[in-house]
């Protein structure tokens, strides 16, 4: 028979999952949904002048949830997670409705969903701030694996399964995709309220306001100089020469230095740097950060791969290719589902170091493999690949995490799990720079004299095909992530007229653009994907050097464990 204990922690688990999950699908819902929002407000996303709206809707959510994460986690530390926790929910719903009511057009319509977008991203920061560790004090040592286990796999295959949901819904009305969280959210808030209770240690302490300041102006303007630095700048393909960009990094990095000296210093840090002191807290969190520096940006390159290649060859069209894109990744979600949960119930059984390390070599490998496919490859083989990426990630997240979990002190899990979720955040927005960035570097070397001579080989006027080569490359990807047809996007229908039907036909149709980036993306993604590697290596050392302790001095494992290895 369940104990009131025993019944408190799956209703804690369960709720918080859901949390997890709604938090996590709306980090990528938007990407399939993005060309149906931009047709509902009346813009052109691909516009010179609105690639800002664009990049904003993507990576504000991420920016904002990276930089509060550590301050509501020590805020539930002080008042209370599962009060933080609930607010959460009712921030995050109150401006899904309003993300869904705007009325506005154009620029102002695009403003107003970057704003509300961050708002929602506000409550999604508190409900990942604290859901760890409402977790962790709800449920015992010996079975914080496989409950962080479920928590992990929500939140990381929530990203995937986004995608399907937002390329379901934003045909029918791009306004869904914001109202499909209303719902959840209700139910989430009211059943959070009603059920959760605070069964952790609060600690009282007042707000270290200099800290809170200094590190939101710092990891902002490095992750704004990110987002700006995949950006054109001048005749540069890439912003990262930008005064601006360079101003917004140099300066965010020296930021957070103070920042550092300050927390080293106050009675009441909301950034507790002593925490670096346990060994398993501290491998954990590189390991964690090294592994969303390797996954975070995979999610772009897959989708660009497939939307601006793969499935177009296959014969799909380009407006089809988002919601296909999300159903062909479904193999990465399969292996997080599988090994998640597993391995955080054999990881508080044996242990979470030969998981975790074993996870990410297992990751690097499945990285160099995707390397090595040709672009047009055999299905059946990407996605035993992806299934096994995603087995991997699936394998060291829930011990890691569990173990950076295990290793704090009762009062400091939850600025401890909001640091986490603050490296991870952060590693992500920085991968999606570094990748973006490298497929970038192999589209500007040869891109724009393939895309001249094969213009002008079906009709196209020399001086429009020169002006149309020499566009930066990160059109090309973006019309590529956001299902355009690419060429017919960038020609125009006046160009388009000016050559005979046949030639239209075959310049818009499902070859020509495939054909033509799939020598210069294949030279990015060689880049990119070692790049993942490499991180996943160096993260599967981290993971290796953690030590064989994973709990906390004052709360012991139980003596019937085996000892740890």
């Amino acid at each position: 028979m369940l104990t009131t204990s025993d019944r408190y922690k799956w209703v804690a688990l369960s709720n918080t999952t859901i949390g997890v999950l709604i938090v996590t699908i709306n980090m990528s819902i938007l990407l399939i949904a993005l060309p149906d929002i931009f047709r509902g407000i009346g813009i052109d996303p691909l516009a010179p002048g609105n690639i800002s709206y664009l990049l904003w809707l993507i990576m504000g959510y991420l920016v904002v949830t990276a930089v509060l994460v550590v301050s509501f986690g020590r805020l539930g530390d002080m008042f209370g997670r599962t009060r933080m926790y609930n607010l959460g929910f009712a921030v995050f719903t109150v401006f899904s409705i309003l993300l869904a009511a705007t009325w506005l057009q154009g620029g102002a319509g695009a403003l107003w969903l970057i704003v509300m977008r961050v708002l929602q991203g506000v409550g999604g920061a508190l409900l990942l701030a604290n859901s760890t560790a409402i977790l962790t004090d709800a449920f015992p040592t010996n079975q914080r694996g496989l409950a962080l286990g479920i928590s992990q796999v929500a939140g990381i295959s929530g990203s995937f399964i986004g995608l399907v949901v937002g390329g379901v819904l934003a045909p029918l009305d791009w306004r869904l995709i914001f109202l499909v969280s209303v719902p959840v959210g209700v139910f989430g808030t009211i059943w959070a309220y009603l059920k959760l209770r605070d069964t952790g240690v609060r600690r009282p302490a007042r707000l270290d306001w200099w800290g809170n300041v200094t590190f939101a102006v710092g990891l902002v303007a490095v992750l704004v100089g990110i987002t700006y630095g995949i950006q054109p700048y001048g005749g540069h393909t890439m912003g990262w020469t930008s005064p601006t960009v360079l101003v917004m990094i140099i300066g965010g990095v020296l930021v957070l230095a103070l920042f550092a000296m300050i927390e080293s210093r106050v009675a009441e840090p909301m950034f507790d740097m002593s925490l670096f002191r346990i060994r398993a807290f501290t491998a954990g969190n590189i390991a964690s950060l090294l592994a969303a520096l390797g996954r975070g940006g995979l999610q772009f390159v897959l989708i660009i791969w497939l939307q601006g290649i793969w499935l177009p060859e296959h014969g799909y069209a380009f407006e089809q290719t988002p919601l296909w894109a999300g159903i062909y990744m479904v193999p990465l979600t399969v292996g997080f589902l599988v090994a998640g949960p597993i391995s955080g119930i054999l990881s508080d059984r044996f242990g979470a170091r030969a998981f975790s390390t074993g996870g990410m070599v297992l990751a690097a490998v499945s990285f160099g493999l995707l390397a090595f496919l040709p672009v047009d490859f055999d299905y059946r083989i990407f996605a035993a690949l992806l299934a096994v990426n995603g087995l991997a990630m699936g394998l060291f997240s829930s011990p890691n995490r569990a173990a950076i979990m295990n290793s704090l002190p009762a009062a400091e899990r939850g600025v401890g799990a909001g640091m986490t979720s603050t490296f991870q955040n952060s590693a992500t927005v920085l991968s999606i720079g570094v990748f973006f960035s490298m497929l970038i570097l192999g589209l500007a070397g040869t891109l724009p004299g393939a895309m001249y001579s094969g213009l002008v080989g079906q009709g196209v006027p020399a001086a429009v095909a020169t002006q149309v080569s020499q566009l930066p490359p990160v059109s090309t990807l973006f019309a590529a992530l956001l299902g355009y047809n690419p060429i017919q996007n960038l020609l125009g229908p006046q160009v388009l007229a000016g050559v005979t039907p046949q030639q239209a036909e075959f310049l818009t149709g499902r070859s020509f653009f495939p054909e033509l980036i799939a020598g210069p993306f294949q030279s990015g993604l060689g880049l990119a994907l070692g790049f993942a590697a490499a991180a996943c290596l160096i993260a599967a050392v981290a993971s290796a050097l953690r030590g064989g302790k994973y709990h906390h001095v004052e709360e012991p494992a139980p003596a019937a464990e085996p000892a740890r290895v």
